[in-house]
Protein backbone atom coordinates (compact mmCIF):
# COMPACT_ATOMS: atom_id res chain seq x y z
CA UNK A 1 0.00 0.00 0.00
CA UNK A 2 1.26 2.91 -1.22
CA UNK A 3 1.38 6.49 -0.28
CA UNK A 4 -1.04 7.20 -3.00
CA UNK A 5 -3.60 4.79 -1.60
CA UNK A 6 -4.23 5.91 1.34
CA UNK A 7 -7.78 6.72 2.18
CA UNK A 8 -8.18 10.96 2.60
CA UNK A 9 -10.29 12.18 5.40
CA UNK A 10 -12.84 15.02 4.39
CA UNK A 11 -11.53 16.58 1.25
CA UNK A 12 -13.25 19.52 0.26
CA UNK A 13 -13.90 17.93 -3.16
CA UNK A 14 -13.88 20.65 -6.65
CA UNK A 15 -13.41 23.55 -3.83
CA UNK A 16 -10.78 26.12 -4.41
CA UNK A 17 -8.13 26.55 -1.46
CA UNK A 18 -8.11 28.65 1.40
CA UNK A 19 -5.34 31.31 0.27
CA UNK A 20 -6.81 34.27 1.87
CA UNK A 21 -5.49 35.14 5.34
CA UNK A 22 -7.10 37.39 8.02
CA UNK A 23 -4.59 37.61 11.35
CA UNK A 24 -5.88 38.54 14.76
CA UNK A 25 -4.35 39.54 18.20
CA UNK A 26 -6.09 38.82 21.34
CA UNK A 27 -5.14 39.03 24.72
CA UNK A 28 -3.67 36.66 27.13
CA UNK A 29 -7.30 36.52 28.74
CA UNK A 30 -8.87 36.16 25.58
CA UNK A 31 -6.85 33.21 24.29
CA UNK A 32 -7.68 31.31 27.50
CA UNK A 33 -10.93 31.56 26.92
CA UNK A 34 -10.76 30.63 23.39
CA UNK A 35 -9.06 27.72 24.65
CA UNK A 36 -10.89 26.79 27.06
CA UNK A 37 -14.57 26.77 25.19
CA UNK A 38 -12.17 24.77 22.66
CA UNK A 39 -11.41 22.13 25.52
CA UNK A 40 -14.71 22.04 26.68
CA UNK A 41 -16.32 21.06 23.47
CA UNK A 42 -13.47 19.00 22.27
CA UNK A 43 -12.79 20.96 18.84
CA UNK A 44 -9.87 20.02 17.63
CA UNK A 45 -9.60 22.55 14.62
CA UNK A 46 -9.16 25.85 16.19
CA UNK A 47 -9.21 27.34 12.35
CA UNK A 48 -12.26 25.79 11.03
CA UNK A 49 -14.12 26.69 14.18
CA UNK A 50 -13.36 30.01 14.01
CA UNK A 51 -13.92 30.96 10.33
CA UNK A 52 -17.49 28.74 10.85
CA UNK A 53 -18.11 31.18 13.58
CA UNK A 54 -17.05 34.39 11.98
CA UNK A 55 -19.13 33.40 8.89
CA UNK A 56 -22.06 32.30 10.99
CA UNK A 57 -22.39 35.53 12.70
CA UNK A 58 -21.61 37.75 9.53
CA UNK A 59 -24.42 35.70 7.42
CA UNK A 60 -26.55 36.12 10.23
CA UNK A 61 -26.77 39.94 10.68
CA UNK A 62 -26.42 40.38 6.67
CA UNK A 63 -30.06 38.30 6.70
CA UNK A 64 -31.64 40.62 9.70
CA UNK A 65 -30.43 43.79 7.60
CA UNK A 66 -31.57 42.71 4.24
CA UNK A 67 -33.83 45.44 3.21
CA UNK A 68 -37.62 44.81 3.13
CA UNK A 69 -40.58 46.34 0.78
CA UNK A 70 -42.06 47.63 4.25
CA UNK A 71 -40.67 48.54 7.42
CA UNK A 72 -40.66 46.32 11.10
CA UNK A 73 -43.27 49.01 12.62
CA UNK A 74 -45.46 47.99 9.54
CA UNK A 75 -45.26 44.75 9.16
CA UNK A 76 -45.92 44.66 13.26
CA UNK A 77 -49.59 46.32 12.84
Amino acid sequence: MGANDRKRVKTAGNLPKRQQHITCSLSDEEMQIVDRYLDKYKIENRSRWLRETVLQFVYKNMQEDYPTLFGEHDMRR
